[in-house]
């Protein structure tokens, strides 16, 4: 039935997105001459010949984008942004063509408008069929049929995630693996050697091979068989736990190279995009709380005899040692170089615990955004002392060490800071450089600020542990 539908939905929902487009121009039309009661300059007919162009370039855009690919695993934030920045694209173009042009008939305000309605309504549409069709799969409608091969850890892992989540519309058949396995809850139809005969009686949309490592010779019999069948093919890797999020693959004269460690801020577009966003942000907020971190200064000093600023060496990218700057909130002593801050420390003066609950004495961190040490959002970074204790007991520790650390983070908008749980926290923090994007930094700066920011620390305990790959639907 998928198979069988799929072209007839995607064409209709190719055809939806331009009727919706090509609507808003003589809406667009109507609020800016009717409405707004401004000059008419070009008919409504120039408009829509125009319109034709805007209506094509967008469509074109949109499939370059990858916004009409049939996965069901993309988030609806990824698609929206997706179609924000094609949107912004076209209009950008005709902007620029109308400039060069001379072109100064064609009214910016009604342009502005229709990009406007235009980008609204084709989001909304997908934003409906979306959750539509996660209704439909959830009450066992629009169901994607797989049939499964392997028996071992990685197969169930897979059948776990897919049976947690009922909206994404799988349905495994069943499974063929050497011998039957324990802890799977699907009809077992035999070993390797029936795959063949299963693929034609059961006729799959999708085989996913999960097989372990000692099963990696049957690959070559696995791969001739779907393709002979016709049947589509995912492969999950017996290393899994070993890769990013993801992979990339270089070219080496035909031989695909996996890179393991490919992150999004390897790209140098991206790391001059973040950094100078560091800046701006640095900058902007330093003029805009120096009052709050005056009285800050003023009311450490009074509350203890000691410095007003508390200097410590933290790791920061590369592994590279620099000295972090706090708003001093303990009284001085010698174990702030191997312990933790506790909501009972004893260390604490009374402003500094007014400090620490409003989380106000992280602002001369900014300093350090300036001074390239670190950024507005990242890893939090460690103390020496804990970097050489982790690097050997927790897996990826290191990889934390590839971008600059944070004033705030991923791991911290969940409430993992202080004396939280370091893996589920390092979880947290490796699925936030794999999975990096501007809108992402956004996301957690305004959560800081709105919400994680003004947690104490008992109300910033940490959440039910458990992979931060499950936590990017949240």
């Amino acid at each position: 039935m998928i198979r069988e539908n799929q072209t007839f939905l995607n064409r209709l929902n190719v055809l939806s997105d331009a009727a919706l487009i090509y609507l808003m121009i003589p809406i667009a039309y109507w609020l800016r001459f009717r409405v707004l009661h401004g000059t008419e300059n070009v008919t409504l007919a120039s408009y829509l010949r125009i319109g034709v162009i805007i209506m094509l370039a967008e469509l074109f855009t949109y499939a370059v984008r990858g916004v009409y690919q049939t996965t069901r695993v993309v988030r609806i934030r990824t698609k929206v942004m997706r179609l924000l920045e094609a949107n912004a694209f076209v209009a950008l173009l005709l902007l620029a063509y109308l400039f060069l042009d001379h072109e100064e008939h064609y009214s910016r305000l009604l342009l502005a408008i229709f990009f406007i309605l235009s980008t609204g309504a084709v989001i909304c549409k997908h934003v409906v069929i979306r959750k539509a069709l996660r209704t439909l799969r959830k009450r066992g409608r629009n169901l994607k049929h797989v049939l499964l091969i392997g028996g071992g850890n990685s197969a169930r892992r897979y059948l776990d995630t897919i049976q947690k989540d009922r909206e994404l519309g799988y349905h495994i058949l069943g499974y063929i693996a050497r011998r039957q396995g324990a802890g799977l809850s699907v009809p077992y139809f035999g070993g390797y050697e029936a795959l063949e005969n299963v693929l034609e009686r059961k006729r799959p949309d999708e085989v996913i091979s999960a097989i372990e490592r000692d099963d990696f010779d049957q690959t070559p019999h696995i791969i001739a068989c779907c393709e002979k069948a016709g049947v589509k093919l995912s492969i999950i890797p017996f290393y899994i736990d070993y890769m990013p999020a993801h992979p990339q693959f270089d070219d080496l004269n035909g031989i695909p190279l996996l890179n393991i460690r490919r992150i999004p801020l390897d790209n140098y577009g991206n790391a001059v995009v973040k950094r100078a966003i560091d800046i701006v942000g640095a900058l902007v907020m330093l003029l805009a709380l120096s009052p709050l971190m005056l009285v800050c200064a003023v009311g450490v000093k009074l509350s203890s005899p000691g410095p007003v600023l508390f200097r410590q060496e933290r790791i920061g990218k590369d592994k590279k040692p620099f000295t972090m700057y706090k708003f001093r909130s303990l009284v001085v002593n010698t174990a702030s170089e191997t312990a933790w801050s506790k909501k009972t420390d004893e260390r604490r003066t009374g402003f500094g615990a007014w400090m620490r609950r409003c989380s106000v004495d992280e602002l001369p961190q900014l300093f350090n955004v300036l001074c390239g040490d670190m950024s507005l959002v990242g890893p939090r970074p460690e103390i020496p002392y804990f970097v050489n204790r982790f690097k050997e007991d927790i897996p990826l520790y290191m990889v934390r060490h590839q971008v600059r650390p944070g004033i705030t983070g991923w791991a911290q908008i969940h409430g993992y800071r202080g004396d939280t749980p370091i893996r589920e926290r390092v979880e947290h923090d490796i699925w936030y450089i794999e999975n990096w994007s501007l809108w992402l930094d956004i996301r957690i700066l305004l959560e800081t600020l709105f919400r994680g920011q003004f947690l104490n620390d008992e109300e910033s305990a940490p959440k039910a542990s458990g992979s931060a790959r499950t936590k990017q639907n949240i």
